[in-house]
């Protein structure tokens, strides 16, 4: 199996365009020195100024603007960054569909120890007569309206899923690409240690700092080559046996410099595996992760959805996220905005999830559309 690469620190399906610059201002013309030829409108003597003639002021046009971004976190787009293609390490299998599982992790997870690939289940036989042997709900290997799922369909059903509950979704679903669930993306492969680390990194900094300081952070672990593109991301056992002093040259505060070196030191003994992370049931995933410190219940969330490719989580703490569903359900986003509210003050947190509920066993999917809302004309939700 190929040693480890390194982590290509790429998030551009979430760049935002730049602002078109404006038109550059004209000056206006000198005045001249030439008389003009008098007519019977207009009269001017040698004793007077000719004044230029009188101008329309240029009537003021909207720049051209880049879409509304979608609010998602730059610690999210971190994780998502810091996969890789399945075909760079397995060619052979890349293009397999495997059993998809809304319940379970869909990712392949390369352990961050060994590089041994975890992945939840078999090869699905293209043969439809054979047996189908899933762990979806009482494993039955079947989606909602009793369709097996594989890898390179489930995006399709739950879009499905979602239109059919919502049919106002159909705009938001047509318009954005959900490239996170799609085929290619549940074909990359995710070290759980570099996503969480790299979330971890992106906590309340801006996208670009998170990529900065993600760079000398890894930079450190590979002194002797100069070339980025080059660097390997450091292991949990280098990780956990580097002073926190050194961690924090690349630009880490004391507080995350610890949180990474404590979640190397739990990927170190063993305490956190990727065969957990793939074959264990959400909650016991989510009990081993949120008791590491610098993990809270949102980053948890955030990497169960993002990085292991589980389709069913929601979040209620993602501001974000309680917009979209807002906008959906016909509130004026801009009076609850001014209103104010707090924590809570475009969508209560029991409305949250009982809306979220209808789009359920897809929730990650319906989540990822509601960073979307905003960018689409809400006047087509109505």
């Amino acid at each position: 199996m190929a040693t480890r690469r390194s982590s290509r620190l790429s998030a551009a399906s979430n760049l935002v365009p730049k602002n078109e610059a404006p038109a550059a201002v004209v000056a206006p013309p000198k005045n001249s020195r030439k008389r003009k030829t008098p007519t019977a409108t207009t009269t001017s003597t040698d004793d007077e100024p000719t004044l230029p003639p009188p101008s329309t002021p240029k009537r003021k046009t909207a720049r051209t603007t880049a879409p509304h971004p979608p609010s998602t976190p730059a610690g999210i787009n971190e994780m998502a960054g810091a996969s890789r293609p399945l075909e760079t390490l397995h060619p052979p299998h890349a293009a397999l569909d495997r059993l998809a599982d809304p319940f379970g992790t869909n990712a392949a997870v390369i352990s961050p120890l060994t590089s041994r690939l975890f992945v939840a289940k078999a090869t699905v036989d293209a043969s439809p007569v054979k047996a189908f042997a899933g762990r979806l709900g009482e494993g039955t290997g079947l989606g909602p309206e009793g369709v097996r799922l594989t890898t390179g369909n489930i995006l399709q059903q739950a879009l499905d899923h979602l239109v059919k509950v919502e049919p106002k979704l159909k705009v938001v679903v047509e318009k954005h690409h959900c490239k996170v669930f799609s085929r290619e993306g549940l074909a990359e492969v995710v070290d759980p240690f570099v996503n969480l680390t790299s979330g971890i990194i992106g906590q309340q900094v801006s996208g670009a700092a998170a990529k900065s300081i993600k760079a000398r952070f890894v930079a450190l672990f590979n002194p002797d080559v100069e070339d980025a593109d080059l660097h390997v991301f450091p292991t949990p056992a280098a990780v956990s046996t580097a002073p926190l002093e050194t961690l924090r040259t690349a630009g880490l505060s004391q507080r995350k410099a610890e949180y990474i070196q404590g979640l190397a030191e739990k990927f170190a003994s063993g305490e956190l595996t990727a065969e957990m992370l793939v074959e264990g049931a959400y909650e016991e995933v989510f009990e081993k992760l949120i008791a590491v410190r610098g993990l809270g219940k949102w980053s948890v969330e955030m990497f169960a959805c993002f990085g292991l490719k589980r389709l069913d989580v929601f979040s209620t703490g993602d501001l974000g996220v309680q917009r979209g569903m807002a906008s959906l359900a016909g509130r004026d986003i801009s009076k609850l905005k001014a209103k104010g509210g707090g924590k809570w003050k475009y969508m209560s947190e029991k409305d949250m999830l009982e809306m979220a509920e209808k789009f359920a066993p897809y929730r990650s999917v319906f989540m990822w559309y509601m960073w979307r809302v905003e960018d689409v004309d809400t006047a087509v939700l109505e």
